[in-house]
């Protein structure tokens, strides 16, 4: 027996807007079609039985997600992108696939250990899988939060892209690197464990963009580089805060930016100017990473080789700044941290992170 989302008698899904829950037909019109009204073009079959108005988009991801689910056979639950983005994940939007140049949606994939077809847009995966393993979330059946992310980092095109998602994951506080520390033995053996393993050795829980990680990869290729903090607010030697960089090498002390499209023009870049300044001017040597570098890492590089060999020449007493936190500041770095905050503590002190 399948298992149903449950959902408002609109269809429309009462915690995630836009989305609309397909329902089976219903010879009274009221909970879902009719079998007439559900052959015509008001209708559109979103799997065997099921139907939601045609002008629904399948753009939405949570959409594409939520139609998936009702195809789950027997038990199983959503898994790898697909589980993270209904749980809130702001990066895992199934849109980051390249197919001849042209970007194009990924499959949404349903973990069960019994044998199905895929569909279109919809593929099974029948590896091993724990009935406890499976959580309900919004009415979804999902692969609990670990499982998510080592299926995706397990499957993920190369060693960059897993470390993004242990990293994005942890953004929003879906998964701890705790949590994915004890569930990596119960793999041993499976497909892509090896990258998995790689990928979390160089996670960090506090990176706010996955252009962060490309930078933090770049930076230090592997887990025994230089000592690289994220997103840590540095402070004047008087507790002023001067500014929290991407990534910061306390040990020399050089401050590492990403400046995508964005920090080009406009108020963004005069915003950019004076904080570079303000870094500087207590004694940090300051890099930036741009979009191009991403492509070609050795200009990036080059500066980087630069800025260390300025920052070596810098004598003690020009350093003016410290990495000590006034008695009253709330710490957001890890996930744990993050969790413990209310509500209203997570509207004030984590909104800067969406800018």
């Amino acid at each position: 027996m399948r298992r149903e989302v449950i959902h408002a008698p609109t269809g429309h899904h009462p915690g995630h807007p836009g989305v609309v829950v397909p329902a089976r037909t219903d010879p009274a019109g009221v909970s879902g079609p009719t079998k007439p009204q559900a052959r015509g073009r008001r209708w559109r079959r979103s799997s065997p039985g099921l139907y939601v108005p045609a002008d629904v988009s399948t753009e939405l991801p949570e959409q594409r997600i939520v139609e998936a689910a009702q195809m789950i056979p027997g038990y199983g639950g959503v898994t790898g992108w697909a589980a993270l983005c209904w749980q809130g994940g702001r990066w895992f939007r199934g849109d980051d696939l390249w197919v001849e140049g042209q970007r194009a949606l990924r499959d949404v994939t349903v973990a069960t250990m019994i044998h199905a077809r895929s569909r279109p847009g919809v593929v099974f995966s029948e590896e091993r899988l724990n009935r406890r393993e499976i959580l309900m979330c919004d009415g979804l059946p999902l692969t609990i939060a670990a499982r998510s992310v080592c299926f995706e980092a397990r499957y993920a095109p190369d060693l960059r892209s897993a470390v993004r998602v242990f990293d994005m994951a942890a953004y929003n506080d879906i998964v701890s690197l705790a949590e994915c520390a004890a569930y990596l033995p119960h793999l041993n053996g499976w497909t892509g464990v090896p990258q998995c393993r790689e990928a979390f050795a160089l996670a960090e829980e506090n990176a706010w963009s996955p252009r962060e990680v490309d930078m933090r990869l770049a930076w230090r290729p592997d887990p025994g580089g230089r000592l690289l903090l994220c997103n840590v607010p540095v402070f004047d030697l008087h507790g002023q805060l001067i500014g929290t960089p991407d990534l910061l090498d306390p040990v020399v002390g050089i401050v590492g930016e990403y400046d995508g499209a964005h920090h080009l023009a406009g108020p963004q870049r005069s915003k950019d100017v004076r904080r570079e300044a303000a870094f500087r001017a207590v004694g940090l040597e300051y890099v930036t990473m741009l979009a191009a570098d991403l492509a070609d890492p050795h200009h990036f590089e080059w500066r980087l080789r630069d800025c260390y060999g300025r920052a070596a020449r810098r004598t003690a007493d020009e350093r003016r700044w410290t990495l000590q936190r006034p008695p009253w500041w709330v710490s957001t770095d890890t996930v744990a941290q993050r969790r413990a905050l209310t509500e209203s503590q997570r509207a004030r002190l984590l909104a800067h992170r969406l800018a």
